[in-house]
């Protein structure tokens, strides 16, 4: 039998999918999580397009949501809205 390696990134097809993923890695994984996160759905919307609404480039985005990385702030702001998201904040209860 032959086997497939998963990559999140073909499940990610819609807009509900992509935001219910995201927030689930921000609620239970650490900042290299949601790095990685954010790197697979760029990777399922499209690192060109992804680059063209940022200005940055697609090695630029590629080396800045690798495993590892510490990308600025602005980098992760950029790559949020280019794939349609944003950061919410929500006061935690007791």
């Amino acid at each position: 039998m032959e086997t497939s390696k998963f990559d999140i990134a073909d499940y990610l097809d819609n807009n509900e999918m992509i935001a219910e993923y995201l927030n689930t890695v921000i609620e239970e994984g650490n900042d290299a999580d949601i790095i990685n996160a954010i790197g697979n759905i760029a990777k399922a919307i499209g690192m060109t397009k992804i680059a063209e609404e940022t200005g940055l480039s697609r090695p630029s985005l590629y080396k800045a949501l690798s495993d590892g990385a510490k990308p600025q702030f602005t980098t992760i702001m950029k790559v949020l809205k280019a794939v349609g998201g944003q950061i919410q904040v929500n006061p935690i209860s007791a």
